[in-house]
Parts: C-alpha cells; structure tokens; sequence
C-alpha cells in the first residue's frame, strides 16, 4: 500500500482530499511535518498566495527537498502555484520548482472561477491516464500559473483564456483544479497520482 503524507499547513481542504486519497487504496496520514519516510507527499492548498507561502514556512525547504530527491509530490491548487517564481496576488516568493508566473485571469469574466470545468491533457499526461479528454474537473480561483516552459503543461483548461490547470515533470505532479471534489474523475486522477508513486 502506498502512504502518503497530505500535509497540514492550516490552508487545504484536507478531510476531504484524504479521504479521497483512500478511497483509490492509499494509507493516508494528515501531518504537519513531511514525513521523509511517506512514499508521497500531497500538498493541497486554499486561499492566497502569500499566506500559502507564509504559512509554508520552513516547511517550503523540506517540499523543495522532497521535489529534488525525485520523490513523488502532488500539488492541488495552491499546492500547484506555489511551485512557480512567484504571483501578481502577493510580494512572497514560491518555490521555482517551475519557472513562471501565476497571474490573475482578466477582466471579462466573472472572478473567482468557480464550478465544472472542461479540461483538456496532453498525450502521455500520467495523471490524466485513462482520463477522456474534455472530462470536467471542479475549479476554484481568481489566479492560475503561466509556465516558462510549455513543457511541464499537462493540460489546459478555457475560462475567458485557455490556461495551465496541471504540470507534470517527472516526479511532480500537480492541478490547479481540485480533484477531492471533482467526482469520479477526480479519484481516477487520483488513483493515476497513487500508481505512479508506487512505481
């Protein structure tokens, strides 16, 4: 069984995104330390950059660690943006796991994106795994990441914009959309991100 570490840094929705994470077969400990002997790490995220890095802390050098040792991380909504450089909603600093920016939609539709959501993978996206394209996923945001590198997109979704709304590179996986509420595809997503880490 795969255990993995969601971790608590009072920001992210996570009753329910561990409950998910065992609903696909994972053993799942809620913590507010990453655990270095977890086979995972889940870092979910609600609310503001700013706070999101602050609330981090130290914890931001132990994440970027865990990322550079090759060990399998999946970052939902916060937990994706505060990989990249930085964001137009505060002066804190991410964790440049990504180069980029995480910018706010513009003016035109109604802000914060909330609701289901088309959502469209590239070929080979691990995550999306047996996910049929153009499968909705449930969002909540007013800010959404601009990578550097077209690269690690592994899919976009259309909201006035086409944007990033997951990465992947190698071990780190991450969505900006959030899976623990998105039904049935959201646990598929899931059980992909478990899979991988057991591998």
């Amino acid at each position: 069984m795969t255990n993995v570490t969601v971790l608590d840094f009072e920001m992210g929705n996570l009753r329910s995104v561990a409950k998910a994470l065992e609903k696909v077969g994972a053993s799942v400990d809620v913590s507010a330390e990453v655990d270095r002997n977890a086979d995972a790490l889940v870092v979910p995220g609600q609310g503001a950059f700013g706070s999101c890095v602050l609330n981090l802390g130290a914890r931001m050098d132990d994440v970027r660690a865990w990322i550079a040792d090759g060990r399998p991380y999946l970052g939902i909504c916060l937990g994706l943006q505060v990989l990249f450089d930085s964001s137009e909603e505060s002066e804190e600093k991410g964790a440049s796991v990504f180069a980029g920016d995480v910018v706010r939609f513009p003016a035109g539709p109604k802000v914060p994106h909330i609701g289901w959501n088309e959502v469209s993978s590239r070929a080979g996206a691990r995550l999306f795994d047996g996910i049929d394209l153009g499968t909705r996923f449930y969002f909540v945001h007013s800010y959404y990441p601009v990578p550097a590198d077209a690269g690690v997109v592994a899919a976009t979704s259309d909201y006035a914009v086409e944007f990033c709304c997951a990465a992947e590179r190698e071990n780190v996986m991450a969505t900006q959309f959030h899976p623990e509420k998105s039904g049935d595809a959201g646990l598929a997503l899931l059980s992909n991100f478990v899979r991988a880490a057991a591998r």
